[in-house]
Order: C-alpha cells, then structure tokens, then sequence
C-alpha cells in the first residue's frame, strides 16, 4: 500500500498566498488600514519565544501586521487581565494571542477568557469552545481546526469513522472530539485512566496522537488503512506516534515535522485574516 503524506506544509503555502490577496482587499476597501494580531508572550520561555516568532513571521507572509507584547516572568493575572482588555478594545487590533503556557502565579484560564470572542483567533475561550461545540459560529482552537483543514484538503472522508484521540486538553484533545463529533464521525477520547488503550486504538479508523510522549503510541497498535494524525513534537523530530514502520501500511500520515504544526499556525493566521474582513470591512 502506498501511505499519502498529509503534507501540512504544502497546503500552508498554498493557502497563504490566497491569504495575501484577501488582506490587500482588506487594505483597499478600509482605506489602507492593514490588519494587525497582537500576540502575548509572558516570561522568557525559549520555546514560546520561537512560536511566537514563527507566527508573527507568518503574519509578514500574508501582509498583516503583528504587534508583540512582552511581559516578564512576574507578572501578575491582573496585569495580564488588563493588557488583554486594552487589546479588546484596541480597533487596530483584530486577532489576540496569548502564547501558552503562562507562568505559573498566572490563571490561564481567567485570562484565556478574558479575550474578546471575535478576537479569540486562537480558539482558546470556554465561550468558544462551547459555541463551536453547538455548532455556533465561534474561532476553533487552532491545531484541531488545522487537522480538520488538513483533512479536507485531501478529501478525507470522516463521516462515519471510529476517531480514536488519544489526549484530552482543553486546547487539542477536547475541542478535537467536538470536531470530529460535528463532521459526523464516532468519537472515542483517551486519556491517563483509559483502560485497553492499544485495543481500544487497534479498532479506530482514525488515530490523533495529542498526548505530549514521544512515540507513545505504538505503530503495532494501529491496524492497516488507518489514518494517522499526530500533533506531537519532541526533540530530535519525533512525535506521539510510533510513525516509521506505518508506511506502507496506513493510508495516510502526516510527518513530523511539517504536518500537524504548519496547519496550527496557518489556521491562526486564517481566522485573524476573517476576523479583520468582519470588523474592518464592517465599518466602512
């Protein structure tokens, strides 16, 4: 069996030059105001400092403007509360991202909320969360909404499936299985307490490694023609997934590198690129 790359690279690319013609429309028709994401980085992470990078970096690609908001490692849920609301309420700004994870003394969760819906482009709100779980116009959490791209873009079919996703966090492994759920599939979420985990894993159509262990999952659990989708990333290139001895035998794969994470950022940039067509455009 020949296994298809789910190359998440490639359709990045693509889709930022359609995004480059969007955000010059954007430009002209609000008289030559450029759309702009504001992301957040609390404290000097190395990691998170080259995320954020790399997605101010995307924003140059298409055209958009980025502002990058530096704050130290003592900083307070408070001060961070208000740096967001001032963000919320900037017309300059069209997307917010708070680069997670925050220091420690911070409430994450206090502060993901706090960013306005419309700017949550991200997709890290309960509020959205929660509408795009109901099938309500709402911002997906940016590595799901990037696999579900991704998948569309080779035309994988979900309906009806067995999904076997193996995390649950409140940014990958849960709005993941909303996803998956709305597109009609059948959803089966693992976690630390799963029991039978390689059979239960043996028996999915489709298998999305968000666990954060390097090549936790097993390439002998995973049965022939399976689809196979991990969004892990561990040094030395590696991912949750045992993915070497699956090709030739799954369907389909997406590599690590350049699968999983080119979408996440490129889904980042896809939804600040609406958000500014809906608020800018909107006003002229």
């Amino acid at each position: 069996m020949k296994t298809q790359i789910l190359d998440g690279k490639a359709i990045a690319l693509k889709t930022e030059a359609k995004l480059y013609e969007r955000v010059a429309q954007v430009k002209e028709a609000s008289g030559g105001r450029t759309p702009m994401l504001a992301t957040i980085l609390v404290g000097g992470d190395p990691a998170s400092a080259t995320y954020v990078r790399m997605k101010q970096n995307a924003c140059k690609r298409v055209g958009m403007d980025s502002i990058a908001v530096e704050m130290s490692e003592s900083t307070t849920t408070k001060v961070l509360l208000e740096k967001i609301q001032s963000l919320n309420t900037n017309p300059a700004c069209q997307g917010i991202l708070l680069q997670h994870p925050v220091p420690p003394q911070i409430d994450e969760r206090i502060c993901f909320d706090s960013i306005a819906l419309n700017k949550d482009v991200d997709g890290v709100t309960c509020l959205g969360f929660g509408r795009m779980s109901m099938g309500e116009s709402a911002y997906g959490s940016a590595t799901p909404q990037g696999i579900m791209r991704l998948l569309s873009a080779y035309n994988i079919d979900i309906e009806s499936r067995h999904v076997a996703i193996v995390g649950r966090s409140p940014i990958l492994g849960k709005p993941m299985a909303m996803m998956m759920l709305n597109a009609n599939a059948t959803v089966t979420i693992c976690h630390s307490r799963t029991k039978d985990l390689p059979k239960i894993i043996e028996n999915a159509d489709i298998v999305v490694g968000a666990v954060g262990k390097p090549e936790f999952i097993r390439a002998d659990w995973i049965k022939d023609e399976a689809v196979v989708i991990d969004a892990g990333y561990h040094p030395g290139g590696i991912g949750d997934i045992e993915l070497s001895p699956l090709h030739g035998r799954v369907s389909a794969i997406t590599p690590v590198p350049g699968g999983v994470g080119p979408m996440t950022i490129n889904t980042l940039i896809f939804q600040a690129v609406d958000s500014a067509e809906k608020g800018m455009l909107k006003k002229n």
